[in-house]
C-alpha cells in the first residue's frame, strides 16, 4: 500500500462473519469450548470490536477534515496537547495507548481544533507501529495545511512490552515527527517541546 493510500483510506467494510468464524476457530485451538455459555456471543462481540478498532481503514482524509480548513492571517503556534490515542499494534494486535501532542505554525490557513483528534484517531484505528503512526499523522496535517511547520510527539505504553515478552510494566516510547520550520528551526523546535512538557 502507498503512503498516499495509507492517508486516503482504502479498505473495504469489514465481513463480520468471516470475523466470527475465525474467533471461534481460535477459540477452539486454544482450548476453549466456543459453545459454553461465556463464550457464545464472543465472536459477534470480537467482530464488533475489530469494526471499530480499525475503522481508520475506512475513513478518508478529506472526510475527516470535512471543509473545516479557515483562511486565517495567524503566525503563531497551535498546539492541541494530550489527545488520547488508542490502537492495535501491527506486530501481535495487543493494544498501544497513550497521548499525541500536536502542533503547527499556519500559513494562511487553520484547521478546526477538533479535527487534530480527529485525524489521531483516524490513523491510530488501525494495525500500526508507534513510529509510522506518528510520521502519519504529521504528513496529514502537513497535506492538508501546508503549514509552515508541523510537529508531532507520542507518548505510549505498549501491551505487547507489559504483558508478554520481556513484561516491562512502566516502559514508555516516545516518538516525533517534524516537518518544516519544526525541523529547520532550533527555535521553534523548542519551543513547541517546552510548551508540550509544560505542567498542567
Amino acid at each position: 500500500m502507498s503512503d498516499q493510500d495509507r492517508l486516503n483510506g482504502v479498505h473495504p467494510e469489514l465481513n463480520h462473519q468471516a470475523i466470527e468464524e475465525n474467533v471461534r476457530g481460535i477459540l477452539g485451538l486454544i482450548g476453549e469450548d466456543p459453545g459454553r455459555e461465556g463464550l457464545l456471543r464472543t465472536p459477534q462481540r470480537v467482530a464488533r470490536a475489530y469494526d471499530f478498532l480499525t475503522s481508520g481503514y475506512r475513513m478518508k482524509l478529506d472526510d475527516v477534515v470535512n471543509e473545516a480548513i479557515f483562511s486565517d492571517a495567524n503566525d503563531g503556534m497551535i498546539i492541541a496537547r494530550d489527545i488520547e490515542v488508542y490502537s492495535l499494534c501491527e506486530h501481535h494486535m495487543l493494544p498501544f495507548y497513550g497521548r499525541a501532542h500536536i502542533g503547527y505554525i499556519p500559513d494562511k490557513k487553520i484547521l478546526g481544533l477538533s479535527k487534530l483528534a480527529r485525524i489521531a484517531d483516524m490513523f491510530s484505528r488501525r494495525l500500526q507501529v508507534q513510529e509510522r503512526l506518528t510520521v502519519q499523522i504529521c504528513q496529514a496535517l502537513n497535506e492538508v495545511l501546508e503549514p509552515q511547520g508541523v510537529g508531532v510527539v507520542i507518548k505510549c505504553k505498549h501491551m505487547c512490552m507489559m504483558m508478554r515478552g520481556v513484561e516491562k510494566q512502566n516502559s514508555e516510547v516516545f516518538t516525533s515527527s517534524m516537518y518544516g520550520s519544526f525541523r529547520n528551526q532550533e527555535s521553534t523546535r523548542i519551543e513547541f517541546l517546552d510548551l508540550i512538557r509544560t505542567p498542567h
